[in-house]
């Protein structure tokens, strides 16, 4: 049994190895999932999308290293060019860049489309590219501001999820929401997650002057820079 300080622990032969060994455990899928998935977008995948203001997009870099990246808007913010192409606008962000860097080495992709109230997701897969195309992004235009770039994903795949997942985290339920004052503020968290990070040794000692200082910039970056 080995332990790797950057990994995880190989617990021997209780690490399911190969998919063989999956299905022994699980049993093969049923009919009705084996066959849920489309490889286009139909009139209920196209209203699903239009209806739907966030969607999490998943990718993957060229060192296969995964990212999940939240992406929200207005409903109707992804475009269905046609039914087998759809456009998301690039909104304004850190510039970390994680999702469009990863794009460009490896264009696969997932998403997974919410509507607020409804337990029921839809995913979809397929290849994406980076498009600066003019007549695309004057479209997606938000108090006359274009994005940079708009992320046209070829869909290989559309299938809608059950909604499992949603009933059991009550995740729409309003007598399950957490108070936010649980948890210290954003700019609080990473301030001290970037102190401890570079000092694991000694506990973050942080000004709290300039804790809110940065909690004032991002709050007035929230209302000058959504698009």
């Amino acid at each position: 049994m080995s332990d790797d300080s950057r990994g995880i622990r190989d617990e021997g032969d209780w690490i399911i190895r190969d998919e063989a060994a999956l299905r022994a455990l699980f049993g093969e899928v049923d009919g009705g999932a084996a066959r849920k998935s489309i490889p286009f977008l139909d009139k209920h995948c196209r209203t699903f999308i239009g209806l739907a203001p966030f969607l999490c997009l998943g990718t993957f870099g060229a060192d296969g290293r995964a990212d999940v990246s939240p992406r929200g808007d207005q409903p109707g913010f992804v475009q269905i060019l046609d039914d087998r192409t759809l456009a998301i606008p690039d909104r304004p962000g850190n510039n970390r860049l994680d999702s469009l860097t990863n794009i460009v080495g490896n264009p696969q992709v997932g998403m997974i489309f919410l509507i607020p109230g409804f337990e029921d997701t839809l995913r979809v897969n397929g290849k994406a590219v980076l498009t600066r195309d003019p007549a695309l992004l004057r479209t997606m235009a938000v108090n006359n501001r274009e994005p940079r770039v708009a992320i046209k994903v070829a869909v290989e795949e559309a299938f809608l999820h059950c909604a499992k997942a949603f009933k059991r985290s009550r995740l729409w339920d309003p007598a399950a929401q957490v108070d936010r004052k649980t948890m210290p503020s954003l700019v609080r968290m990473i301030m001290e997650q970037i102190a401890e990070a570079e000092n694991r040794a000694q506990p973050p000692q942080l000004d709290d002057a300039l804790v809110t200082s940065y909690e004032c910039e991002v709050e007035e970056d929230y209302r000058k820079n959504l698009y």
